[in-house]
C-alpha cells in the first residue's frame, strides 16, 4: 500500500527532477554532434572570474540578510502571539507581488532620474549612479529575499523559553553574554537554515542582476541564460556551467547540513 501510494511522487521526481538533471550532465560532456568531449567543461575555467563575482555577492547579500533579519527574527519571537502574526505578515507582504514587479519597482527608484535621485536633488546632491552597479545587484537580492532568513530564525527563537533567558540573567549575565551565551547558540539551526535558503537562490539569480545590473554585472544565471536563450545559442556550454553551479550548491548545502548535524550532536551532548 505505501509502495502504491508513492509512486505518483516516485514518477514527478523522475519526470521533472532525475530526467532534467541527466539531461544537464549528457549535455555538458557532449558536443553539438553528440559526441563526446570536455570540452564544454573546460571552457567554464574562462568564466571563473563571473562565478567568483556571483559566489561573493550572494555571500554578501546572505552576510547583510543575517545582520538585519537576526534582531528583527528575535524581536518578533518576542512579540505576542497577535503581534506575532502581524509582523510576520508584514515580512511576507512582499512576497505576494510579482517577483518581476518588485524587482522593476526597485529599478524606478534607482535610475538617474528616479524617485530617490529627485529627492536627493531637492538637498543640491547628485544625481549618483545607482542602477547598473554590484550595489544594486546586491540590494535588490537583500530586499527580495530577507524574508528567507526571518522566517526560519523566527521559527527557532519563538521556541527559546523566556525561562531561560531570565535565569541567565539571574545568574548575573549581561545582555551580551545573554545574546552570545544563550540565544546565539540555540539559534544556531535558525541561521543554518536561513543562509542556505538565502544563499541557494542569491548565486544562481539572474533577473536580479540583469535589471538591476545591467549587462556589466553578469552572473551565472546570466550566462546560463544568455547560452540557452540568448544569441550565443550553446546548450552544451550551457549545460557545464548549470552543472558547475549545481556542484555548487550541493557544497554550500553539503557543508550547511554538516553544521546542521553537528549542531544536533553538541545538543544531544547536553
Amino acid at each position: 500500500m505505501k509502495k502504491a501510494t508513492a509512486f505518483p511522487y516516485l514518477l514527478w521526481m523522475a519526470v521533472f527532477i532525475i530526467v532534467p538533471l541527466g539531461l544537464i550532465v549528457l549535455f555538458a560532456v557532449t558536443d553539438s554532434s553528440g559526441r563526446f568531449t570536455l570540452n564544454n567543461i573546460m571552457q567554464v575555467s574562462s568564466y571563473l572570474g563571473v562565478i567568483w563575482k556571483s559566489v561573493k555577492l550572494a555571500a554578501v547579500s546572505t552576510a547583510i540578510c543575517l545582520v538585519l533579519g537576526y534582531p528583527l527574527a528575535y524581536i518578533i519571537s518576542r512579540k505576542t502571539g497577535s503581534q506575532q502574526r502581524t509582523m510576520i505578515m508584514l515580512v511576507m507582504l512582499p512576497m505576494w507581488m510579482n517577483f518581476l514587479l518588485r524587482t522593476y519597482a526597485w529599478m524606478t527608484l534607482l535610475e538617474n532620474t528616479g524617485l530617490i535621485n529627485r529627492v536627493l536633488g531637492w538637498f543640491g546632491l547628485g544625481p549618483y549612479q545607482m542602477i547598473n552597479t554590484q550595489g544594486a545587484v546586491v540590494l535588490g537580492m537583500v530586499y527580495n529575499y530577507i524574508p528567507y532568513m526571518i522566517l526560519p530564525l523566527y521559527s527557532i527563537m519563538v521556541k527559546i523559553d523566556e525561562k531561560v533567558i531570565e535565569a541567565a540573567q539571574d545568574l548575573g549575565a549581561n545582555p551580551f553574554m545573554v545574546i552570545t551565551k544563550v540565544i546565539l547558540p540555540l539559534s544556531k539551526p535558525g541561521i543554518i537554515s536561513g543562509v542556505t535558503m538565502v544563499f541557494v537562490p542569491a548565486v544562481s539569480t539572474f533577473i536580479i542582476s540583469k535589471m538591476l545590473g545591467g549587462g556589466s554585472n553578469l552572473m551565472i544565471g546570466d550566462l546560463i541564460d544568455l547560452q540557452f536563450l540568448g544569441n550565443a545559442y550553446n546548450p552544451n556550454l550551457g549545460s557545464a556551467i548549470s552543472l558547475l553551479l549545481m556542484v555548487l550548491i550541493l557544497i554550500c548545502m553539503g557543508a550547511m547540513n554538516s553544521m546542521d548535524e553537528e549542531q544536533m550532536e553538541e545538543g544531544l551532548l547536553l
